[in-house]
């Protein structure tokens, strides 16, 4: 082949190459450019807007761009402006288009509403010597859109409805209605001043806090993250007084104080927040900015946030421990002793007989440890605890992986009712304090070996495992084989298809299966629970026709129905009504 027609069809490839590129990186956005400057009244972006004044009748509204931290408001008041409002305003002013234009040299300004004109809009443009000034009217008789008059040009435009309610705005929606302005991650300290009682709390490591005054106590973390939530998303509902003459009205005259310390050492700075009365009409709260005049009305979730006293700000967690660090658990109680242990990733029974736990029940058990709040502090050192717990009702050892010794909780009844509801006294051994907490805590923490013993009723096993299933009962039998991960196929009474969503629900509820109760451990007197003679048996089995497990189910008395496991002679109690859905078995299954 000559080299001369490769060269060309290069050259050609090269030219095509750059033109698609200046095509698609110059060309392009210029014509994207000048289609998007169309009809519009000025060639200007609103990020070079650096200023806005709207002149109406009632009053007038000036903002200056404030860098990255947004707008500031200059008047009618001196404050921030909202970002997104003022943003939004901007936007819609800098990008006008012109719907047409209504008459070139006007007699009478007023019969468009332009003299005066409801708003005169002035622009402040970067790289401009001259503002961008607008004045606007009223709306046309449909509504539409309204009049216009760009500066010293003396022709009246129509544009668009938006123009006109943007510019007619209310102050307060262009000024910033946060009440708090400060970074979270940045609050090193908190000084509470409500009704007298003055407290400090101080950040610590991991979202910690701690009470340092009136005297030292770990602060409840969570109530501290919903206030300082609360505070820092409270925004105004109503700017209420710029400058009150009183501000008893508003109880601002003897306010609670929110005083927030950002930063360490040299770059310590404050911000504080006055609170004064609630509003319950208009439910909300009165506050003022310290160092600031106005009076600004926020939701009263805020003062619910607030915390009131050391009782509220304390941490009351009653016992702390590390849930996946817990070895060992025993229960002393009325009931009799329990001990379980961890083993491996499962729970087991040690006293007062080796078993399996059931690992909800024993979960179930933890978190209501966990959970376990004071409702009241009784005594705050450990030295009185016998007055209040000489004889515990019950007593809850915890062990962690690595401590030399458990964690030892104590509970008794109490005669103190909180919220309407019997109370317990509680106290974490060898420590203080002494803590009110729920009654109904004696009975969740007084679980017995039945309470957490394991009480599936088949061996555990995959519904992946699960080869063949055999239903008979009721004069039927059906038997069911696994042809893929999904897919079931009847063998008997006769090969077919079968309703495989029904043959999962059923190996579903055998692995659901729990027993309520042992009708007889031995299994003494079959016939009188009906398992002489079985009305059901189910049969899983594996790979090679490895049995899992048979089922064999009796007699039904109201809602409990007798069971047992074959290859065990002991008889259960389960709920009639999951023995109902198996005894359907046999006729829901085939296709």
């Amino acid at each position: 082949m000559s080299w001369k027609p490769l060269v060309v069809l290069v050259l050609l490839a090269a030219g095509l190459g750059g033109f698609y590129y200046y095509d698609t990186y110059k060309l392009a956005p210029a014509r994207e450019k000048a289609e998007s400057a169309k009809g519009r009244l000025w060639e200007v972006e609103p990020k070079d807007i650096e200023a806005l004044t709207l002149k109406r009748k009632a009053d007038t509204v000036t903002l200056k761009r404030a860098g990255d931290a947004g707008w500031e408001m200059l008047e009618p008041v001196k404050t921030r402006g909202d970002r997104s409002a003022v943003d939004g305003v901007v936007t819609t002013l800098a990008t006008i288009r012109v719907d047409r234009e209504i008459d070139p040299g006007p007699a009478k300004l007023g019969e468009f509403g332009l003299d005066p004109p409801e708003a005169q809009v002035t622009l402040a443009v970067k790289g401009r010597s001259e503002p961008l000034v607008l004045m606007v009217g009223g709306k046309n008789p449909t509504g539409a859109w309204v009049y216009g008059k760009q500066g010293s040009k003396p022709a009246v435009l129509a544009l668009s409805e938006i123009v006109g309610r943007d510019v007619a705005r209310p102050v307060a929606d262009l000024r910033d209605k946060t009440v708090l302005s400060f970074e979270r991650q940045k609050v090193t300290a908190v000084d509470l001043d409500v009704a007298g009682d003055r407290m400090t709390v101080e950040a610590r490591d991991a979202g910690q806090w701690q009470i340092t005054k009136p005297r030292a106590l770990k602060a409840d973390a969570d109530l501290m993250a919903d206030f300082l939530d609360k505070l820092g998303g409270a925004r105004a509902r109503e700017f209420v007084d710029e400058a009150p003459k009183s501000l008893r009205p508003y109880g601002l005259d003897r306010p609670a104080t929110v005083t927030l310390w950002l930063g360490k050492d040299k770059e310590r700075s404050s911000k504080a927040l006055l609170l004064g009365r609630q509003d319950k009409d208009k439910k909300g709260l009165y506050v003022m900015r310290q160092g600031e005049p106005g009076v600004l009305l926020v939701g009263e979730e805020l003062w619910t946030a607030v915390p009131k006293t050391v009782g509220v700000l304390r941490d009351k967690v009653v016992v702390a421990y590390a849930y996946d660090k817990v070895s060992k658990v025993s229960l002393e109680h009325a009931r009799g002793p329990v001990t379980i242990e961890r083993d491996g990733s499962h729970w087991k029974l040690t006293a007062p007989e080796p078993l399996k736990a059931d690992p909800g029940a024993v979960n179930s058990l933890l978190w209501r440890l966990r959970d376990l709040r004071a409702s009241g502090f009784l005594a705050e050192e450990a030295t009185e605890i016998p007055r209040y717990l000489a004889r515990p009702d019950v007593t809850v050892r915890l062990w962690e992986e690595g401590a030399k010794e458990p964690r030892v909780l104590l509970l008794a009844a109490s005669r103190e009712v909180r919220g309407g509801q019997p109370a317990a006294v509680a106290a974490v051994a060898g420590q203080g304090p002494v803590m009110l907490v729920d009654g109904k805590a004696l009975e969740d923490l007084s679980r017995t070996a039945s309470d957490l013993r394991d009480k599936s009723l088949l061996p555990a096993f995959e519904l992946a495992d699960v080869k063949r299933a055999r239903v008979a009962g009721g004069g039927k039998s059906l038997l069911v084989e696994r042809k893929g991960e999904a897919e079931w196929k009847a063998l008997e009474p006769s090969k077919g298809a079968v309703k495989e969503a029904r043959v999962s629900d059923l190996l579903l509820t055998l692995k659901a299966l729990r027993w309520k109760e042992i009708a007889s451990a031995k299994g003494d007197d079959a016939a009188r629970y009906g398992l002489d003679r079985p009305e059901l048996e189910v049969t899983l089995s594996g790979a090679a026709g490895a049995e899992i497990a048979t089922l064999l189910l009796g007699k039904e008395e109201g809602e409990r129905t007798y069971a047992r496991v074959k290859a065990s002679p002991a008889i259960y109690v389960i709920d009639s009504k999951l023995a109902r859905d198996l005894r359907k078995a046999p006729s829901d299954i085939p296709g």
